[in-house]
């Protein structure tokens, strides 16, 4: 495994930002770079743990600001600071599980 950062690239007022929130930069430890941003975004919820509508198909996960390369960037990090071995997983940073919000939330006639 590799550990990889995930850093947000894109501007404040960028308009991509509106189809999920900066979560700042958070390292992971995945097999590839691609990798690296489907397990940051499984970090998230999905469309599945909450009644919320998905844009496309049955799954949120692709919306995720980690999957757009226009919003974060990934690098590999060779500081040692963390071990290689084990699973893929979140190794630091603050993901926000609730990036997608319930129906119920946001109240009717908004979502």
């Amino acid at each position: 495994m590799h550990i990889y950062r995930l850093i947000p690239v894109a501007e404040a007022d960028d308009p991509n930002w509106s189809l999920s929130p900066d979560q700042g930069e958070v390292i992971v430890r995945a097999r590839t770079s691609g990798d690296a941003r489907v397990v940051a975004a499984e970090a998230e919820a999905d469309f599945l743990q909450h009644h919320a509508k998905p844009g496309e198909g049955v799954s949120t996960a692709d919306a995720s600001a980690f999957r757009n390369e226009k919003l974060y960037t990934v690098i590999e990090d060779l500081s040692g600071r963390y071990v290689s071995e084990g699973p893929r997983q979140l190794l630091s940073g603050s993901v926000d599980p609730k990036v997608i919000l319930p129906l119920t939330a946001r109240g009717p006639g908004k979502g």
